[in-house]
């Protein structure tokens, strides 16, 4: 089995799909910094902006995130989604609200890692897109046609040995490091929703997941760290590549047929979970710090240009998403506290404070709103058993904005 990695701080909920500079950067100038300690060293543009580092001690959060009680206002009918999973984590809106892809552990199955579902909203039931061989995540509905995109390994030859292991470790009890398995054999893929006529979209050594359609479904973002297998490592880069293989994690964009290929950050460190902005012309992301031990919420023009770091926090902030009508972006962090991940909002300018939107116990990662902007969905430990799963609740559009002083 490949090794695992993960910051050390990170709760084993971050296996869901995760994943120095100075801290505060400002937004990228023409001039490009140099070289960081570790930085790759491939014939390409230099290293972008990277996370603030984590060396400096953070300072305490302000009272008004700690004492907030925000979720009452905001979210309302808050409740379970994926109602027979065993896990369930990072579901996504069909571009019409109608259904509801995402990534589940199905209970007494002979794979004990996630496959692909969609669910149809209206009637709450789930079919199996995935092939049901191999590791998969990272799926999404196309905007206007009847295919879904995930990430698998199910072409792995090694896929069903891996499953017979993981489910005698699982057995054993045995304990171990958690976190997520950049398995090479990664590759993004599509399919008719019920699963048939599935295509390999990369083709490519390294891991491919993290893939988002544009509005239009014309093109896909994307994280891979094929640079790491297409190029000769030196010894220090190999190092660096042995001890984490995300280390070399870039973003990408390629048309929906998968020609066409464009890496868009070069930057040292982990760049990851990308998505188009509402109107198509910026992406926000996550990057973390060369260490893997932080990181911060970015956004760009959709050609790699105007970066800017929205966040400063030297913690995990991640996984940002844009509400529907572009005034804000919500993400989860872990500033109150290294095991508690709550969610945050912030304008996409990043010019105002942070408002925090949950305070119920559990970790709360992985949020998405509807195409209407008024339904929330997320992957949370709240449960009773305090296993993951999805959680959706009603989203007070008008109450986000007056919190965040944009009314």
């Amino acid at each position: 089995m490949k090794n695992f990695h993960r910051p050390l701080f990170l709760p084993s909920l971050l296996v869901l799909a995760i994943a120095c500079g100075t801290a505060g950067a400002a937004p990228q100038s023409s001039a490009q910094p140099d070289g960081a300690a570790g930085a790759t060293t491939a014939a390409q543009p230099q290293p972008d902006g990277v996370a603030a580092a984590t060396s400096a001690a953070t300072p305490p959060a302000p009272s008004d995130m700690v004492n907030s009680d925000n979720e009452a206002s905001l979210l309302r009918g808050t409740r379970r989604l994926v109602v027979d999973s065993q896990r369930s984590g990072e579901g996504y809106f069909s571009a019409d609200g109608q259904r509801f892809s995402f990534q589940s552990e199905v209970p007494d199955s002979d794979n004990p890692f996630y496959q692909i579902f969609v669910m149809d909203l209206a009637s709450g039931i789930s079919s199996k897109v995935s092939p049901g061989i191999g590791l998969t995540t990272c799926s999404w509905i196309h905007p206007t046609l009847d295919r879904v995109m995930f990430s698998s390994t199910h072409e792995d030859p090694a896929a069903l040995a891996k499953q017979a292991e993981e489910i005698s470790i699982r057995e054993s009890g045995i304990a171990r490091p958690y976190g997520w398995d950049y398995d090479s054999h990664y590759d993004i893929y599509q399919a008719d929703s019920d699963g048939g006529n599935v295509v390999n979209l990369t083709h490519t050594e390294g891991y491919d997941a993290e893939g988002s359609y544009s509005a239009d479904g014309s093109r896909i973002l994307f994280a891979s760290n094929r640079e790491a297998y297409g190029r000769s490592l030196s010894q220090a880069e190999q190092k660096l590549f042995d001890d984490d293989s995300s280390y070399f994690m870039d973003l990408y964009i390629m048309t929906a047929d998968g020609s066409d290929v464009r890496q868009l950050t070069f930057s040292p460190g982990y760049d990851g979970g990308p998505f188009f902005s509402p109107d198509n012309d910026k992406v926000v992301w996550r990057r973390f710090n060369p260490d893997g031990n932080s990181a911060e919420i970015w956004t760009m023009d959709i050609d790699g240009s105007n970066q800017r770091q929205l966040t400063a926090d030297a913690m995990v902030s991640w996984g940002p998403y844009f509400h529907p009508s572009g005034d804000y972006i919500i993400y989860s962090s872990n500033i109150l506290g290294n095991a508690n991940f709550e969610l945050f909002m912030i304008d996409p300018q990043g010019s105002k404070p942070a408002v925090r939107v949950t305070n119920t116990d559990g970790t709360d990662i992985l949020p998405v709103f509807s195409p209407d902007g008024g339904k929330l969905a997320w992957t949370t430990t709240r449960t009773p058993d305090g296993t993951a799963q999805i959680y959706i609740g009603d989203w007070d559009h008008r109450r986000a904005q007056q919190l965040l002083g944009l009314d």
